[in-house]
């Protein structure tokens, strides 16, 4: 009986090593294992503003559905992987359902990798590594090889067209002229020149570059173009055009209580022009990179209207009649963009970066659309539109057709 069991054991040791290497075999990677959804980009996908639910002048605590910790996004959820990307715990990339994510983008990201003039480092859509800092092409490339990556959900362009140095533009010239005498933004040459015919060739062109390097990446990582999907997004109209204002652009109101210091012909020609070219810009380049069929466009540009920054058929929470954002209704009361801030609010709990972004109800509606756009596994693109009232998952009702 002793021999029987020690032969026993020794075919127990023998099945042990194949059992090994077969579940090495097995190990996730392209097309194996549990999906995953991975974001790349920048502050409009990170989930910048994503800690807000609508906007206050009297109480913070009112629209805090994230929490002091909302944008902390490493292991222990104590700190950011990297200050200031701000990807937030409502980031539209988490979309569950039996799907795991990661959020690789940063706010603040252009095509490529950069430091901010307040010294932030800003990783690109490239293959940057140096000091123990890389580009997202990288770190999604890294990821992909050991991960089943079945969509990469991405958002670029707005910085390379300067977004920030132009809402800066537009709100300092609206406090620093009269209504008898306004002063544009959209004729200021620091803000045309961004929108030059010359200028958005060579953005778009830079935008297909980045969709490329995404390419490569997953190449690099061993997929094939049929094993995943890139999804890129367009921006979303932030204010409304000039009838919808629920603020009169005479005197100061419009920014100092709605947030929402535009003249309203630079909201116009926001929403006409700026927008148009910016959105256009990132179809095109989607269009141009996708030679072999797997890059798709979800379409957001008026997916917020009806709930714009100072339109009027919203409010702030105060006005809402809803006592905070957690009471039935708040989510189409309250506006899903978060309040241009001036550097008064920088020692917080405000950050002057969540300026003109979407907020946690806004980041709620595009995780609606992105679910949709997965599709159970076979991506798809899209015009995402808004519904009214909350989905099971407590996001914005959203279609995607």
């Amino acid at each position: 009986m002793r021999r029987v069991g020690m032969v026993v054991a020794m075919l127990a040791g023998a099945v042990a090593v194949p059992l090994a290497a077969s579940q090495a075999v097995q190990a996730d990677g392209p097309g194996v294992g549990t999906p995953w959804v991975v974001s790349v980009g920048d502050s409009y996908i990170s989930g910048e503003g994503g800690r807000w639910a609508g906007n206050s002048n009297n109480s913070s605590s009112s629209v805090d559905a994230g929490g002091s910790a909302a944008y902390y996004d490493n292991a222990t959820h104590t700190a950011e992987v990297i200050n200031r990307c701000h990807r937030s715990t409502a980031a539209e990339v988490h979309i569950g359902g039996g799907v795991n994510s990661l959020n690789l983008a940063c706010s603040g990201a252009k095509v490529a990798t950069h430091t901010s003039s307040d010294g932030y480092f800003k990783p690109g859509l490239d293959f940057y590594n140096s000091g123990g800092n890389q580009g997202q092409a990288l770190m999604l490339q890294n990821f992909a090889a050991t991960h089943n990556v079945k969509m990469i959900q991405l958002s670029i362009g707005g910085n390379d067209f300067n977004f920030a140095g132009i809402v800066q533009t537009c709100v300092t010239n609206f406090l620093t002229s009269p209504s008898w005498w306004p002063n544009y933004c959209n004729d200021d040459s620091s803000v045309t020149s961004n929108f030059t015919t010359a200028n958005v060739n060579a953005k778009t062109a830079a935008i297909t570059g980045a969709i490329n390097n995404i390419k490569t990446a997953m190449a690099n990582a061993g997929y094939s173009a049929g094993q995943y999907t890139i999804v890129a997004q367009t921006y979303p109209s932030p204010i409304p055009n000039s009838s919808g204002f629920r603020y009169s652009q005479s005197g100061f109101t419009r920014q100092s209580t709605g947030g929402c210091g535009f003249w309203n012909n630079d909201a116009n020609w926001a929403n006409g022009t700026a927008l148009v070219k910016i959105n256009n810009a990132v179809k095109n380049a989607a269009a141009a990179a996708n030679t072999a069929g797997n890059v798709k466009v979800m379409d957001l540009a008026a997916s917020f209207n009806g709930r714009r920054l100072c339109e009027n058929t919203v409010n702030l929470m105060e006005n809402s009649g809803r006592a905070n954002w957690t009471v039935a209704g708040a989510s189409d009361a309250t506006e899903w963009i978060a309040q241009i801030r001036t550097l008064s609010t920088v020692f917080g709990p405000y950050y002057v970066q969540e300026s003109l972004h979407p907020n946690w109800w806004g980041e709620k509606a595009i995780r609606n659309c992105v679910r949709q756009a997965y599709n159970g596994g076979v991506p798809k693109g899209g015009v995402c539109n808004r519904g009214t009232g909350l989905n099971a998952n407590g996001e914005p009702n959203m279609t995607l057709a």
